[in-house]
């Protein structure tokens, strides 16, 4: 079997669009179709159903693909090792939450860029350790980091490479704000938290309902700046990553209403998926500039100016 149409599988699976994984390959799209049609006839089953808005894995198709995934890492590791003494090289994307994609990985992709010139970095936005997973096994990302206390999901290796502290942020002029207030004093007010999935937004939650006495109003939100932006219009506090607010705190247009544990940065790979060396590399650079704090400047801090 040919692993060029492997490899071709492979891509119109993560791409899910016939145009897309064409472009990428950089074959025309009827070679694609081509191809697709004479590998579901070699292995007698269909791949993929064909929608108005692209191409969906079919039950057995996802089940093949994890199976043409590791004949692809073969290869590629074999290509490896005949040239082992190569410049490190390639594609890496990787998967993180939106306040490490804001706010940490930037000013170290830029870093990265300058210091491995052969390796092109990308950054694609993953929420939960369940998507991580999928994107994963996908292959749309190398490996990926979220803000998570534990990653218990199958077939994904963890490790902690650091950690973000979080705080509950409020307006200057909210009535808990400078309170370092207990908990019991929430009730009452409007509590912004992110979406579902989010971990320390959802055991927060779960913290809030669990107040005698009723508790507070939560509303979720899918962004940290949306979020963000309430609070300073005094609608409610927010728990949010310190990094997120770092620049608010310090100009006085939100104050910290109470100091949160710090959340671990995971780092999360597939069990049985093959490590590039591009991808080994940027892993070892980045467990590197988390333990020693990330780099500093306006994206690392959040100094975005805001001011009206």
């Amino acid at each position: 079997m040919d692993t060029r149409v492997l490899r071709t599988f492979a891509t119109l699976a993560r791409t899910g669009s016939f145009t897309a994984a064409a472009a990428e390959l950089h074959l025309a799209q009827s070679t694609v179709t081509v191809q697709i049609r004479a590998l579901e006839r070699d292995l007698r089953v269909r791949l993929f159903d064909r929608l108005p808005s692209g191409t969906v894995l079919t039950e057995t198709g996802a089940r093949l693909l994890e199976q043409a995934r590791h004949v692809l890492d073969a290869e590629d590791r074999l290509r490896h090792e005949a040239h082992g003494t190569a410049p490190v090289e390639g594609s890496v994307t990787i998967g993180a939450s939106e306040s490490l994609c804001a706010y940490r990985l930037p000013l170290a992709v830029a870093g990265l860029n300058r210091s491995l010139p052969g390796v092109d970095i990308h950054m694609r936005a993953v929420t939960t350790p369940a998507e991580a997973a999928d994107q994963l096994a996908a292959g749309r990302t190398d490996f990926a980091l979220l803000l998570e206390p534990r990653v218990e999901v199958p077939h994904l290796e963890s490790e902690a490479i650091g950690s973000e502290p979080l705080v509950l942020v409020a307006a200057p002029g909210h009535p808990l704000a400078h309170a370092e207030a207990p908990l019991r004093q929430l009730a009452g007010h409007t509590v912004f938290l992110l979406e579902e999935g989010c971990s320390y937004s959802d055991a927060f939650a779960r913290e809030l309902a669990a107040l005698p006495g009723g508790s507070p109003r939560v509303t979720r939100f899918g962004s940290i700046e949306a979020a963000r932006a309430c609070v300073e219009a005094g609608l409610g506090l927010a728990l949010l990553p310190v990094v997120s607010v770092r620049a608010d705190l310090t100009s006085g247009r939100l104050c910290a209403a109470q100091d949160f544990p710090a959340v671990p940065v995971q780092m999360m790979w597939h069990r049985s998926r093959w490590i590039t060396p591009a991808t080994r590399t940027v892993m070892a650079r980045l467990r590197q500039l988390a333990a020693d704090g990330w780099p500093d400047g306006p994206s690392a801090t959040g100094a975005q100016d805001r001011t009206a």
